[in-house]
């Protein structure tokens, strides 16, 4: 079968009397202890010519649309017919690099073109890619990119020389750095956006034959670079690795941050310390992930997942960036690859589902498939009682109309076999439909009008069950299913192998016709649609890059179905409803043009103790790269574990939904209403929520000596939540041969207003660099200035947040930093809006706040008087500056802003 490419529509504390004094009051635990290369072959001509034909401003001329692709028809037949015979290429090279610069528009790459009789449907013709790349080449030079200006500022030659990501006798240099030794003299390099990001570039490399898949080695990492690594442990999901030295890169990296500091090591310094990005893509019909090998090279592997589908070069295999400050670094690249490539889309433009800011509840680990109408009210009303009402329901598996067409197997194998049951029906199933509940448009009637929830969604498999659909259904032959087999590729089994890729590659999938997956999705989400359904949870993602084989290849069949998943969703739900679950592989993360919300990390396990820790150091190290194109969603967890507080405190800084699977009548309302409004809201804060800088390449979990620091940024503060992840558990990849000891291990370690990248967006112009440091478990508040460090010391799986607000002078005298409402973990999420006026008699400070609660600001000095919503109020003023307004509860109110006044006589 003929591949053909698709077309596209985040000083110590002060331990006083008054800080004790309010941990009594607010019942917290006891506060945190603290303390104030080698030769380069030389290259022939033909190859010397080629480069200078990519990398020149290219003379484009303007014959009519036929001419031009009767030209470019006929150049790519001679350089095929050329190639073959084993003629020098170089003249039609040259040539066709010309032709295609003549249109005023990228070339069509489903233009039918000849190829050598030795390839196999090879993905692109070498006209078609090396048009791309000299298209790309043009576009860079002759075209604006990412807002910058018609006429951008040139960074002086000796600094922009620097900055340019080149590679010079087999080194590859980076922000003025060696990165890579040793490269291969059939390594390529071109620049992805000259003027715009000059230290950009796609890495690439071509190969003596054709294959559905190439291993490059691209040498050896310099000295002095560390590394974080994203990879996927197994077929679903992704953990992080740190380490140096290219061996024990793990295969299927999935993005590589480089770190380089200066000889004394020190990263404080600015342009100290160098950052270097190695992001595998998506090219054509392939992608790229990145590996380590034992002779200590780094390689990248280039795959189709179809034998059919094949190709001698790798043109933008690897994405290449370097930068001073990782965070920008990782943002901007993440946008500069969506404009060059098209197939997916940066957070900030996409579409945020409502649902995000409102606390929900999933059935999952409540009934996991044992799921029932009767159970869900019972969920639903139990949390309503005690002040914790969902908003936002997820109906999870168990509700489908499956079948098991292994009931004979023999017992051995009845654990593979569950993974294997087929869908049948895009109805609801038995359990929806009786006399409690007449069916499921009944059910979602009566919970939202009874029980107030906004948002139901429904779960199902991208393929529509685990095991696909039932080939032999009635009601499925209109989308002309059939039976396939799983081909894992190499690098699925090369970490852990998954027990339900086992069992599909034993007993099969289903699969929909490609060309008919549109008309399913449409068909079951305009059902559910109809019967009240908000939204869908779609997982399983993944078994597509196993299923390439006879449709084009596992990038063509994931976009063919993620395109076509987007569009019936845009079609039949009225928000961008959607969460993607099982999808961390590049196929699903770069094609994501609509898709908003991704799953972070593997489940929460309740039954694993040795898991907990491991969950939130993935899911905050995830969002590096996932934060970039989605909202990542942390997961579900229970109120009532062991675990609650230190997953409850993550959730609150993930920048993400917020949502329980506590079983009916199980739950631990002293820590919902930690991250729970009366109404059912919550206090969300602006980006996703990652390790802070001096984290990246430290492993959290396992080294015995460090603390996990995870940053947010509300809209007027900073927050930062400090965990112990040491001791609990351990990384499941690689696997060990013995059995962990769970330990507790109480470490000490430092945080900083600094720690907050980005600050200064929320501080202003004027601001003099202090701020105030709010501690939630402890109730201590300090004032910092911006790299003062204070010290935190924390035992095994506990942890401590801190609300980071900067100091702002109001009318020349007024010193004061809002932190929202301090009984939250999240306390600066519920600020809404601060300003000031003054006359010759007062300076007066306006807060808007989400309430009830308890809301706490610093202020240098008493107020005279505060009032809210118009009426004089009691207040506390504290000797380390805290100031505290108790806003009540009141149903009518929950929910709204408060208007809070703060009064200051001018002396």
């Amino acid at each position: 079968m003929t591949s053909r490419p698709r077309k596209f529509r985040a000083q110590s504390h002060r331990h006083t009397a008054a800080a004790d004094q309010r941990r009594r009051a607010l019942r917290a635990p006891p506060p945190v202890r603290s303390l104030a290369g080698r030769p380069r072959p030389r290259r022939s001509r033909q190859l010397r010519d080629r480069s200078w034909s990519l990398s020149s401003r290219l003379v484009v001329f303007h014959p009519s649309p036929s001419a031009r692709l009767h030209a470019v028809a006929h150049m790519a037949k001679y350089s095929s017919l050329s190639a073959h015979a084993g003629v020098q290429r170089l003249l039609s090279d040259m040539a066709l690099t010309k032709l295609v610069t003549m249109a005023p528009r990228a070339p069509c790459y489903t233009l039918s073109l000849p190829s050598p009789p030795s390839y196999k449907n090879i993905s692109g013709c070498y006209g078609c890619r090396l048009a791309r790349r000299a298209m790309s080449v043009e576009a860079s030079q002759s075209q604006p990119h990412l807002g910058t200006a018609v006429t951008p500022t040139t960074p002086p030659p000796q600094r922009q020389q620097q900055m340019t990501a080149r590679l010079e006798r087999g080194s590859l240099l980076v922000g003025g750095r060696e990165l890579l030794a040793g490269a291969p003299p059939n390594v390529t390099l071109r620049p992805a956006d000259a003027d715009a990001a000059p230290g950009a570039a796609f890495l690439g490399a071509r190969a003596a034959a054709p294959s559905s898949r190439h291993v490059f080695p691209v040498g050896t990492l310099a000295s002095g670079w560390r590394w974080l690594s994203l990879f996927r442990f197994k077929i679903w999901w992704m953990v992080p690795a740190t380490g140096a030295g290219a061996a024990a890169v793990p295969a299927e990296t999935q993005m590589l941050l480089l770190e380089s500091r200066d000889e004394t090591g020190s990263a404080t310094a600015e342009g100290s310390t160098v950052y270097a990005l190695m992001l595998p893509v998506l090219d054509g019909n392939f992608r790229a992930s990145l590996q380590g090998s034992p002779e200590n090279e780094l390689q990248f592997c280039l795959e189709s997942g179809d034998p059919e589908v094949q190709t001698m070069e790798a043109v933008d295999a690897v994405f290449i960036n370097s930068g001073d400050k990782p965070f920008k670094l990782m943002k901007e690249s993440m946008k500069l690859v969506s404009k060059i490539k098209g197939t997916f889309r940066h957070i900030d433009d996409k579409e945020i589902p409502a649902n995000l800011d409102w606390f929900g509840w999933c059935t999952w680990d409540a009934f996991y498939k044992a799921v029932n109408a009767t159970g869900i009210e019972e969920g639903l009303q139990s949390l309503r009682e005690g002040g914790a009402p969902p908003r936002f329901l997820i109906i999870d598996d168990g509700w489908q109309e499956t079948v098991d067409e292994f009931k004979e197997v023999d017992e051995t194998l009845r654990e593979q076999t569950v993974f294997a049951q087929r869908l049948t029906d895009l109805k609801e199933n038995h359990k929806f439909r009786g006399e409690t509940c007449k069916n499921l448009g009944d059910l979602v009637k009566k919970i939202k009008e009874k029980y107030g929830v906004k948002y139901v969604y429904m779960w199902h498999a991208l393929l529509g069950y685990w095991g696909g659909v039932q080939a032999t259904s009635d009601l499925m032959k209109k989308y002309n299913p059939k039976l396939v087999y799983p081909v894992q590729s190499p690098g699925n089994v090369a970490n852990l192998r998954d027990i339900a890729m086992d069992s599909l590659e034993k007993f099969g999938v289903g699969i929909v016709d490609p060309d008919k997956i549109y008309e399913f999705y449409n068909d079951q989400h305009s059902y559910l649609s109809s019967v009240g359904v908000d939204g869908v949870k779609v997982d399983v993602q993944n078994v597509l890059e196993t299923l390439g084989h006879g449709f084009g290849g596992r990038v063509v069949v994931t976009q063919k179905y993620q395109q076509a998943l987007e569009e019936s969703i845009a079609q039949n739900f009225k928000r961008n409803n959607l969460i993607c679950c099982m999808s961390h592989n590049s196929d699903s993360i770069f094609s994501a043009l609509k898709s908003a919300v991704a799953r972070a990390s593997e489940d929460f396990m309740p039954r694993e103790p040795a898991l907990q820790t491991l969950h939130v150091a993935s899911v905050a190290f995830n969002s590096l790269l996932l934060g970039e194109i989605f909202i990542p969603d942390w997961d579900m967890f229970h109120s009532k574990h062991e675990s609650a507080e230190f997953h409850g405190a993550a959730r609150a800084l993930s920048g993400g939904g917020i949502y329980v699977s506590d079983k009916p009548g199980v739950h631990d309302f002293n820590v919902l209403k930690k991250l729970v409004l009366p109404d059912g809201s919550i206090l969300r804060a602006r980006y996703a929520g990652r390790p802070t800088r001096d984290c990246l390449f430290k492993d959290p979990v396992m080294d015995g000596k460090s603390l996990l620091k995870i940053w947010n940024l509300n809209k007027f503060s900073g927050v930062i939540g400090v965990f112990n992840c040491q001791g609990a558990g351990q990384w499941v990849w690689p696997v060990k041969d013995i059995a962990y000891v769970p330990t507790s291990i109480n470490i000490t370690g430092h945080l900083s207003p600094s720690d907050v990248e980005s600050i200064e967006e929320i501080a202003g112009h004027n601001w003099n660099g202090e701020s105030a440091v709010y501690a939630y478990s402890s109730c201590s508040l300090s004032r910092l200035q911006k790299h003062q460090n204070l010290e935190v010391s924390l035992s095994t799986m506990t942890c401590e947040i801190y609300t980071i607000s900067p100091v702002k002078v109001f009318s020349e005298a007024v010193q004061f930093a809002p932190l929202g409402l301090i009984n939250m973990f999240n306390s600066g999420g519920a600020l809404d809006d601060v300003s000031s006026t003054a006359d010759s008699s007062a300076t007066t400070i306006h807060v808007r706040c989400r309430g009830p609660g308890r809301f706490g600001a610093y202020s240098a000095t008493r107020p005279e008087l505060c009032r809210v919503r118009g009426q004089q109020v009691e207040f506390n003023h504290a000797e380390d500056g805290l100031l505290t307004i108790d806003l009540p509860h009141c149903s009518s109110h929950d929910g709204d802003l408060w208007n809070i006044e703060i009064v200051y006589r001018t002396s």
